[in-house]
């Protein structure tokens, strides 16, 4: 039954190692020039490529991997013939959720570990700005491209494909609602569940000349907030200015308006310091500070640690009811 089963497999699963290999060579080639260096502009787009391969990787094998694996035998009608042949429903799952996981998880470690590798040198420079402008390792869109976590991401893809493939019975249909699924989930999970897994950190800063990062204001001159420098590699979640009772508030008082220059055209951008030295003490005697949560650069590997085996967790929720669907697969 496995040797059956990785000669089903062994095609896509080939494609996809392949491109792995191509996609380490080019990593090998250009990551000790990164290493010592100060400016990554030149960069960029390689690094954004393997931010986009880390997503595309899981989705690839929820969709390729997954789903044909099971719906192309209930299609067919293979699996009963396979079924008559003393090879139980649930070996014959067990044996297909195997081969595919582990197959899925090496193929995601080894990206994972070579990616973490290559853009090291990009985060610890980016780790080291107070001021929030870079992509952190911390941030939404990078760290579900870093450490361990993409693991969990493309175990959950692939047996969340098995799952719909078991109750759709279709691959075209099965493919496009896994995807969906699977794109919904990678979009909840920074929003709704990363943010507060760990309690966040809470500062209340007072605002001064020198740590104001950025004013923004409207299309009409309005300015609507102001935000100060953070914690060097944190994860900022709200950077907000509060009134002497805790109360955030927006647009920022007349104390603000009156005296600090208005972006042009609506454009964030950073104040002149000499221009608003009496102004941020004008909002320092009104009771005005800033308060800012966020969750520390030094969270990184607790919560990879946690979102994996959240995304584990739900691998194995899924793989339990793959077992219960199988009973009534005819």
């Amino acid at each position: 039954m496995t040797w059956l089963t990785w000669r089903q497999f062994r095609i896509p699963a080939g494609s996809v190692y392949a491109a792995l290999v191509a996609i380490g060579v080019i990593l090998a080639i250009t990551g000790p020039e990164l290493v010592g260096r100060t400016d990554f502009s030149d960069m960029d787009v390689l690094f954004g490529g393997t931010i986009l391969v880390m997503y595309v990787l899981p989705a690839v094998v929820g969709v390729f991997w997954g789903v044909p694996l099971v719906t192309r035998e209930l299609e067919t009608g293979t699996h009963n013939l396979v079924w008559n042949q003393s090879i139980t429903r649930k070996r014959w799952l067990a044996t297909k959720l195997g081969v595919g996981v582990l197959t899925t998880v090496v193929a995601a470690a080894l990206l994972a570990t070579a990616v973490t590798w290559w853009a090291s040198p990009i985060d610890t420079l980016a780790s080291a700005d107070d001021n929030g402008f870079e992509q952190t390792r911390m941030s939404p869109v990078v760290f579900a491209a870093r450490g361990i976590a993409p693991i969990g991401y493309a175990a959950f893809a692939f047996v969340l494909g098995v799952a719909v493939g078991l109750v759709l019975r279709r691959t075209v249909a099965a493919m496009a609602v896994t995807l969906a699924v699977f794109a919904a989930v990678m979009v909840a999970i920074p929003f709704l569940v990363r943010p507060y897994v760990l309690p966040p950190a809470e500062d209340t800063v007072t605002i001064t000349a020198s740590n104001i990062r950025q004013i923004v204001g409207n299309e009409s001159g309005v300015i609507e907030e102001m935000t100060v420098s953070t914690p060097a590699g944190a994860w900022m979640l709200t950077n907000e200015t509060v009134d002497s009772s805790g109360t955030a508030i927006s647009p920022l008082p007349d104390a603000v308006q009156d005296c600090v220059p208005r972006p042009d055209d609506a454009i964030a951008r950073a104040p002149s310091r000499m221009s608003i030295t009496e102004c941020i003490a004008q909002l320092s005697d009104l009771g005005y500070t800033q308060r800012v949560t966020y969750q520390p650069g030094s969270r990184f590997w607790p919560l990879q640690w946690i979102e994996t085996g959240l995304f584990l967790a739900l691998s194995a929720l899924l793989t339990w009811f793959c077992f219960r669907r199988i009973r009534h697969v005819s």
